[in-house]
């Protein structure tokens, strides 16, 4: 995957690249003139029923999907009169354009066969183009053209085989025409609907055809011609365009699309199999062969046609939405136990009404994700390969199969059209608001201190407001920037102003207790702007930065806690039992039973823990989460933090981020895995600035990343815990940096008391202009030896002069005279930041060093 759409590894990483995966509609059909859609029913939406057949599908799953979709779409009942006539609203005036962009919102582009209907009542196939970002191509439905040479032919000759030869001609003419014309990609054929797909043999189709002709042409003549649905003829067609497209010289050959299986009662369903066309496939080895409609309900005989032959290819559409949820997860279950992933497309079958591309895309996704879901949980694919899976199917095969030269661009959160009432409500009925689910909806912040601070919610509360339409926004007065871990404010103007706390839905999941479910959220100013001192913010500025000189970056956290117990003395080490690195008796004790449960939990909310092990210290453990990118990987952590605290909490223990919570035990820190994910961020001219920049500016990051005075007590010489000295190391961990491979370096001077927003927004944001300025990587690799035992003459060899902070004072200092630092950071955060911690040093300059470890360990 290209930087510009790669997405993190995890369930949340996959659902936005489903919502957000450009869609080539391979297969559809124009819209009606808007004068004209009264004249058709709008029940046709979710069923190819009609006649006396449409009014019973109100009674079906389908339609009954459909009206609630709709209805929360437009929101208007939930019933179909009320949905009719929202429609209709949406047809008038500007309404219509807007209504129409919404119903294609998603699609890159539509290819159409124009070939439905009567031309004098439909658009052209252009006319999406001032709805989609690229622009349509056509589709050339041959029965539709055949059947105007036919008509031509016969007003403009008397005898037979004058006029057989002429349709002959003509259509060779035509097919020529359109295999040369770059507005055509590809031919449709609808014999499934004439004579079915039992077509006959290439040997016999010219002399079929010509006694065919022969036999009806006094019947054309004295009846006229309205209709190819002649045996012989229809197959004549068919294999004469076949024929045509092999033979041309050029290396693509453009596609012909088989309608099969599902359709209305016109079709001879025994004939619709696919199965029926395979000595068809096997005469035109040459011939790409699109088999249309997940040939529903012959899925699987199309996933085998498409994974036996080279030239044959799966669509997997109309089945959204005119077959049921259940239906359409088994579709593509189905279409995956045989067919391979790029042998798979997609369409909408979209026609007449724009709703039926609603629908749809809409249906498709919710289809996608529990499957794809399904099969990650169960491990037959990994969160990478499943959205690689995505990708090909909606875009990538589609896009080389037509030859279309489209470049996959994302749109940007995947619901540019959808209101916040949108977000919240989808994200809350993903989770199970209200019913098995939760109760109680917290809505999350972390300050300046790294302090998790929140409101709390009942989901009733949510509810009525976005049954109101009411923002879900919260005022908080504008200093709660400004306060301590226990509440006292820096200065007295902390309690003037008002902001607002604004969720973001993407990221609600479950937990961290029973009944709850907690959701990130940024500050805004009360007209709508970002708040420059949010931490939240301040990440997804630096990150949007990054991307502007087109740099992404893949993320993965080292949770490392201990586990003390709760008394009524206060919080106490547990009992010694032989813990050690990675013993394995650690894990038969109580308190790895909080580890399980944590990780069981996180499995739950889609969040797969890599790996985890004892540490040194008693009770303690490491749990390593899946990288992702930058700003989930962050969101990941504090949400897994709270599900382990909550887990320890509800057995009697405590889980402590303290750095150093024993004098006489390695350190608990909080290293970080990142990399440059972008295009050719795995080149030395790329990496070696971005990094070169963290080690210009490490010493002012470390106010950032060791953000706390019990910091200091961790980072030692010779405890594996990065050292005291600026500098870096190939597989080095006596180095603040380790380099293991490429672009993957560790961050290890990062801890649990920082806030991670922000220690990523230094380290990242710093690493962003060493590449902008060129920083040359003038610091040697200490890949050799402890740098605190490098002689002097060594140290120089390899230019590592300069000491960590060994306090926060001393980093805080640097980071106040790192102009550019600051520059990257902004201003007013710097400088709120260095208040907080003034303020935080000077509350807790009068405690001794224990009385300081236990009050640090009741908060972090």
């Amino acid at each position: 995957m290209s930087p510009e759409r790669e997405y993190p590894a995890s369930e949340a990483g996959l659902f936005t690249a489903i919502d957000s995966t450009p869609i080539i509609d391979n297969h559809a059909h124009p819209l009606l003139k808007l004068e004209h859609v009264d004249k058709f029913p709008l029940l046709a939406v979710a069923t190819e029923a009609h006649g006396d057949a449409l009014q019973s599908s109100r009674t079906g799953m389908a339609h009954i999907r459909a009206v609630k979709q709709l209805s929360q779409i437009l929101e208007c009942e939930p019933e179909w009169g009320a949905v009719s006539a929202a429609i209709k609203r949406k047809r008038q005036g500007e309404a219509h354009e807007a209504w129409i962009r919404r119903c294609v919102e998603g699609i890159e582009t539509v290819l159409v066969d124009d070939g439905l209907g009567d031309p004098e009542h439909t658009e052209t196939y252009h006319y999406f183009d001032q709805f989609t970002p690229s622009k349509g191509k056509r589709i050339v439905r041959i029965e539709y053209e055949a059947a105007l040479i036919i008509q031509k032919a016969l007003r403009q000759n008397g005898r037979m085989d004058i006029a057989w030869r002429e349709i002959a001609t003509e259509f060779e003419a035509l097919i020529q025409r359109c295999i040369k014309d770059p507005e055509v990609v590809g031919f449709k054929s609808v014999i499934c609907y004439r004579t079915g797909l039992d077509i006959g043999p290439r040997t016999e189709y010219r002399r079929e055809a010509n006694s065919t002709f022969a036999g009806l042409y006094d019947l054309f003549l004295r009846e006229g011609f309205e209709r190819l649905s002649h045996r012989g003829l229809n197959e004549y067609f068919v294999h004469r365009l076949a024929e045509l497209i092999q033979q041309t010289d050029s290396t693509w050959k453009k596609p012909i699309q088989f309608h099969t299986g599902l359709g209305d009662n016109d079709i001879t369903l025994t004939t619709s199999n696919p199965s029926c066309l395979q000595g068809f496939i096997r005469d035109y080895p040459n011939v790409p062969i699109v088999l249309l409609h997940a040939s529903y309900p012959f899925t699987r005989e199309a996933g085998y046609l498409a994974a036996m032959y080279s030239h044959v290819y799966a669509d997997i559409g109309e089945v959204f939405p005119f077959i049921n949820r259940e239906g359409q997860e088994e579709v593509i279950k189905q279409i995956l136990e045989l067919c391979p992933v790029s042998k798979i497309i997609w369409s909408t079958d979209g026609h007449w009404f724009p709703e039926t591309y609603l629908l749809a895309v809409e249906q498709m996704r919710v289809a996608l994700k529990s499957v794809l879901a399904s099969f990650v949980k169960a491990g037959d694919l990994s969160y990478a390969q499943a959205i690689q899976l995505v990708e090909d199917i909606l875009f990538n095969n589609s896009n080389k199969l037509y030859n279309l030269n489209l470049t996959l661009n994302p749109r940007e959160t995947g619901q540019s059209q959808r209101t916040p009432r949108d977000l919240a409500l989808e994200a809350l009925n993903r989770v199970g608001a209200g019913s098995s689910g939760f109760q109680f909806l917290r809505i999350v912040w972390v300050d300046m201190t790294a302090t998790t601070r929140l409101r709390v919610l009942p989901i009733r509360r949510i509810r009525t407001l976005l049954e109101q339409n009411e923002p879900v926004s919260f005022s908080i007065i504008s200093g709660a920037m400004c306060l301590l871990q226990n509440d006292l404010p820096i200065d007295d103007t902390a309690g003037v102003g008002e902001r607002k706390l604004v969720p973001d839905w993407a990221t609600l999941r479950p937990g961290p207790r029973p009944g709850h479910a907690v959701v990130r959220s940024c500050f805004q100013e009360l007209d709508g702007s970002p708040v420059n001192a949010c931490p939240r913010t301040t990440l997804k500025r630096i990150l949007n930065f990054g991307s502007r000189h087109g740099l992404h970056f893949t993320l993965g956290f080292e949770v490392e806690l201990v586990l003390l117990r709760r008394t009524a003395n206060g919080f106490v080490p547990v009992e010694s039992d032989g813990h050690a690195w990675s013993v394995g008796g650690a894990m038969e004790t109580d308190c790895a039973t909080v580890i399980e449960e944590a990780v069981t939990k996180l499995d739950q909310a889609g969040v797969y823990v890599e790996m985890l092990h004892p540490e040194s210290a008693h009770g303690q453990y490491e749990i390593v989460l899946p990288k992702s990118t930058a700003l989930e990987a962050v969101d990941t952590l504090l949400y897994a933090r709270e599900i382990i605290a909550a887990c320890a909490t509800s057995k009697g223990y405590k889980m402590t981020l303290h750095p150093r919570p024993s004098p006489v035990h390695g350190g608990t820190a909080a290293h970080v895995h990142m990399s440059i994910s972008s295009a050719h961020g795995d080149d030395p001219q790329v990496y070696e600035p971005f990094y070169a920049g963290i080690l210009k500016h490490l010493r002012a990051i470390m106010a950032f990343t060791c953000s706390s005075m019990a910091s200091y007590d961790r980072i030692r010489d010779s405890i594996w815990s990065g050292g005291t000295w600026v500098a870096w190391g190939t597989r080095n961990r006596e180095t603040p940096l380790r380099k293991i491979s490429h672009s993957h370096w560790e961050v290890k001077c990062m801890d649990g008391t920082a806030n991670p927003y922000l220690a990523m927004a230094a380290l990242i944001g710093a690493g962003i202009q060493g590449v902008v300025d060129g920083e040359k990587l003038t610091l040697g690799d200490c890949n050799v030896k402890d740098s605190a035992r490098l002689t002097d003459s060594e140290r120089s060899a390899l230019k590592i002069t300069e000491r960590l902070p060994r306090e926060l004072r001393e980093a805080v200092e640097a980071m106040r005279g790192d102009s550019d630092l600051i520059e990257v950071m902004g201003e007013e955060l710097v400088d709120t930041y260095a208040r907080v911690k003034d303020g935080e040093m000077q509350f807790q300059a009068g405690m001794s060093s224990e009385e300081r470890r236990a009050w640090m360990m009741e908060r972090y």
